[in-house]
């Protein structure tokens, strides 16, 4: 029996086999260049996956971030990964152990300042403005 151009035959024991009249070969044409619409380059400019994905993981955190803290990591092109959040809240649990307030921390070429108390990033700074900087007003300071 032959149906939809494949062969139902009982001797092959449910083998399907494809007629040879059916199979045509495909035929290939030539490359297309697929362009991005207006709206769908301005969305993948507006952000790239590393700011999206950090801004999730931010919300994620025990920490809070300032307004001010949150306009500085993006201009400063400041991206914390999970592994990186996590360092930070490890590293206020240590200084709110030791009593800080306020304080300073450390954590690869990044700086942030921080509350203790409120588990909130105040400031965040990148290797350039690290070496431009005096902090003042802290009470602790640690590497993470």
């Amino acid at each position: 029996m032959i149906t939809n151009g494949v062969n139902f035959n009982a001797v092959n024991a449910g083998r399907l086999q494809f007629a040879a009249a059916q199979l045509k070969p495909v035929e290939t044409s030539a490359a297309q260049t697929i362009q991005p619409n207006a709206a769908n380059a301005a969305a993948a400019g507006a952000k790239s996956f590393g700011a999206v994905l950090s801004n999730v993981l931010m919300r994620e955190s025990s920490m809070t971030f300032s307004a001010h803290a949150q306009k500085r990591m993006t201009s400063r092109g400041i991206n914390l990964s999970a592994g990186d959040y996590a360092r930070l809240d490890s590293a206020c649990d240590r200084l709110s152990q030791k009593g800080a307030r306020e304080a300073l921390v450390m954590m690869d070429d990044k700086a942030f300042l921080v509350s203790v108390k409120n588990r909130t990033v105040i400031t965040a700074l990148d290797k350039n403005e690290i070496r431009q900087n005096v902090f003042t007003n802290i009470d602790g300071a640690v590497i993470a």
